[in-house]
């Protein structure tokens, strides 16, 4: 059990699961820059976190909702918690929006299944499934919380909580990712890849710029 003292954003397990560098510029060195990506993102849940409630048959949607579990020593938001009709009570179905397509890594997956953990403990109640919505596809999917995904997503909230503890950036980790981050240019994962010295990246960038005088 973590104290409120210890706790840290709940979007934080995404970010050290896609990259525990990137976590740290973010949510240590409070970096933060936007892309065409993050806009996109930015825009579509302002769209949807307007805190409002609406229904349909059946159904209570709210939006916004304020999240926390001690057990995660997380706290945020849920963009949209659907409160389907059950007999004589209400089951929560979390609903999680991303501008783009479903990934291949389960961090979208560990975000959603964290907003879970909070509501179960919230509510005393256990929630088996919520889904994600992908703006890119304009498609929703469904995401099972098995004990597999509980797992990971506790152990990205132990690993959350130890870098914060460390209070030390992780170094670069160059890959694919990197050219979606919109944290690129501050992480600079070029600088030291595979034993390439800083030296060798600058003349390459001098290089490059020299060409583009020609």
């Amino acid at each position: 059990m973590y104290s409120e003292s210890d706790f840290v954003m709940l979007s934080a397990l995404q970010h050290f699961v896609y990259c525990p560098r990137q976590c740290a510029l973010i949510h240590l060195e409070q970096i933060w820059s936007e892309n065409g990506y993050t806009a996109e993102g930015r825009e579509m849940h302002e769209r949807v976190d307007d805190g409002k409630t609406s229904y349909r048959t059946g159904v209570r949607i709210t939006r916004s909702e304020a999240l926390r579990s001690s057990v995660l020593g997380v706290s945020g938001m849920a963009d949209v918690v659907e409160w389907h009709k059950r007999n004589d009570h209400e089951e929560p179905f979390p609903v999680e929006y991303k501008r783009g397509k479903p990934k291949k890594h389960d961090a979208d997956k560990i975000q959603l299944c964290a907003q879970a953990v909070c509501l179960e403990e919230m509510l005393g109640i256990l929630i088996p499934a919520g889904a994600l919505f992908y703006g890119q596809t304009k498609h929703r999917y469904d995401v099972e919380f098995d004990a597999d995904l509980r797992e990971k997503t506790m152990l990205a909230a132990t690993g959350v909580h130890e870098l914060f503890r460390n209070g030390v950036t992780p170094p670069p980790d160059p890959g694919p990712k990197c050219k979606l981050c919109s944290l690129r240019e501050e992480c600079m994962p070029d600088v030291i890849v595979h034993g390439r010295s800083a030296k060798i990246y600058l003349n390459k960038l001098v290089q490059t710029l020299s060409e583009e005088e020609i």
